[in-house]
């Protein structure tokens, strides 16, 4: 049974930064390539950032430059860094694998930029 717990979302101003969490059991990230997702109000949920497992990670323009995914194969976790943070990456935020399959979707966790 595959399970991803998100965590490290808040409540920041423009401009800060937070790192997010998910941490992976019944899936091994270093064998399964990655992706963040989020999804703000109204709107659908989108993918922001995926690791490669032979190449360098993918992210969403909107994101890039300011964001950076990565993983620790011990732990068994993907993060998130998310720096100089915009009012319009208010969102949930979600992992699961590249090609999401509904039943790996957890919680989320909640980030909100204020400006």
């Amino acid at each position: 049974q595959v399970q991803l717990v998100e965590s490290g979302g808040g409540l920041v101003q423009t401009g800060g930064s937070l790192r997010l969490s998910c941490a992976a059991s019944g899936i091994s990230v270093s064998a399964n390539d990655m992706g963040w997702y989020r999804q703000a109000p109204g709107k659908q949920r989108e993918m922001v950032a995926h690791t490669v497992t032979l190449g360098s990670p993918v992210y969403v323009g909107s994101v890039k430059g300011r964001f950076t995914i990565s993983r620790d194969n011990a732990k068994n976790t993907v993060y998130l860094q998310m720096n100089s943070l915009k009012p319009e990456d208010t969102a949930v935020y979600y992992c699961n694998t590249i090609l999401p399959r509904y039943d790996y979707w957890g919680q989320g966790t909640q980030v909100t930029v204020s400006s």
